[in-house]
């Protein structure tokens, strides 16, 4: 029985850990409001063969890879949006979240809007690019 209860608590403790090393986040619905008011851009950091499934509405698609790399994708974006929120998705939320943390590290007001399901899943627009 002491097994079981140490191990639900670890489980517990290493999801508050993983939320907690996550940074910001948004939903689907409160990222469609951000962006639809102007304050927010919404970046897709999928890879260019991920997009042909369907990007969200309004997303600006800029790969997590070119981020990482000489971001030929994300030099204009960033310069042309120094002063708005950049409200991230990729599939799953894990890339979207590691692009969201490099972005606050170099000054970016930047949040994690998790996967893109979770825009289908709202019923919010989405495009094929």
């Amino acid at each position: 029985m002491k097994t079981l209860i140490l191990l639900v608590l670890l489980v517990v403790v290493f999801f508050v850990v993983k939320r907690a090393l996550a940074g910001p986040s948004v939903s689907a619905d409160e990222a469609a409001a951000r962006v639809e008011a102007g304050t927010a851009v919404l970046i897709d950091v999928r890879e260019p063969d991920e997009w042909a499934g369907g990007v969200a509405g309004p997303a600006r698609l800029c790969s997590f890879s070119d981020l990482r790399g000489e971001r030929l994708q994300w030099k204009k974006l960033l310069e042309e949006n120094r002063d708005k929120e950049l409200i991230l998705y990729c599939a799953s939320g894990a890339r979207s979240g590691m692009a969201a943390g490099m972005l606050r590290k170099e000054g970016f007001n930047a949040v994690n809007a998790g996967g893109f399901g979770g825009w289908r899943s709202a019923g919010l627009p989405v495009r094929q690019p």
